[in-house]
């Protein structure tokens, strides 16, 4: 299975940026960390592995790149404003430094976006911010309101980020022809979130599935298990 390292400034986050990509040829996935996780944290985890005969096969290529999150939602030693402000410049960095150079140098005009816990917050809201980008989104124990990390705080950058409060005006119509699956558990700690945005894509009629596993813990295993099972849902060419 080929492995690439790849290091680069970022002029959105005006630092350096540190990713993996895994394959040689395929759709493209692009995976984020957990909270605050590395971009190999995926890899040493062994949720790539999970993946492995797609990526043998040359039917996928995941890119994992490192998150923000300890700048941005974690990082209790700025305003909130920052915070928010934070997160947006990574959000630019992922479209403009990651999607749209995967776009221009492949032949597919959409990617997939996945994300375990707190990536599959990223995953959900990168998709729903920018739907003509993404044909796939796969959170895997995602929670998806981020009112908790800005301690009271108001502003509407926040309210856009914030997919279960945003999503119900949205009316772009590449939403529905997104491939949207929830994963989850009876006892994950993120059930409930899941449960609300379950009921928020019913209520606009968004093409999705609400995967709910049996008594399984909010942990690797069991998005081990899931993540294959959703890769399988690309119609590859």
């Amino acid at each position: 299975m080929k492995e690439e390292f790849i290091k680069w400034y970022s002029p959105n986050l005006h630092r350096d940026v540190q990713m993996l990509v895994f394959g040689h040829a395929g759709y493209p996935v692009v995976v984020f960390p957990t909270s605050k996780g590395s971009f190999h944290e995926n890899k040493d985890m062994g949720l790539i592995g999970s993946a492995h005969w797609y990526l043998e096969q040359g039917l996928i290529q995941i890119y994992c790149p490192e998150s923000n999150d300890a700048q941005s939602f974690y990082n209790k030693n700025i305003h909130p404003h920052d915070r928010i402000q934070n997160h947006i410049a990574y959000d630019k960095m992922i479209c403009h430094e990651i999607v749209e150079r995967i776009r221009l140098n492949t032949s597919v005009a959409k990617v997939v976006m996945a994300g375990c816990s707190f990536g599959g917050y990223h995953a959900a809201n990168f998709a729903f911010r920018h739907p003509g980008y993404v044909s796939h989104m796969f959170s895997m124990s995602g929670a998806f309101n981020i009112r908790d990390f800005m301690d009271g705080y108001h502003h509407d950058d926040i309210y856009y980020n914030s997919p279960l409060e945003y999503l119900p005006g949205l009316m772009d119509g590449e939403l529905w022809n997104m491939d949207i699956v929830l994963g989850t558990s009876n006892w994950d700690i993120c059930f409930d979130a899941n449960l609300k945005l379950n009921e928020c894509l019913k209520n606009k009629n968004l093409n999705h599935w609400l995967d709910v596993r049996q008594e399984r813990h909010h942990d690797w295993p069991l998005w081990k298990e899931m993540f294959p099972h959703y890769l399988s849902r690309i119609k590859f060419n």
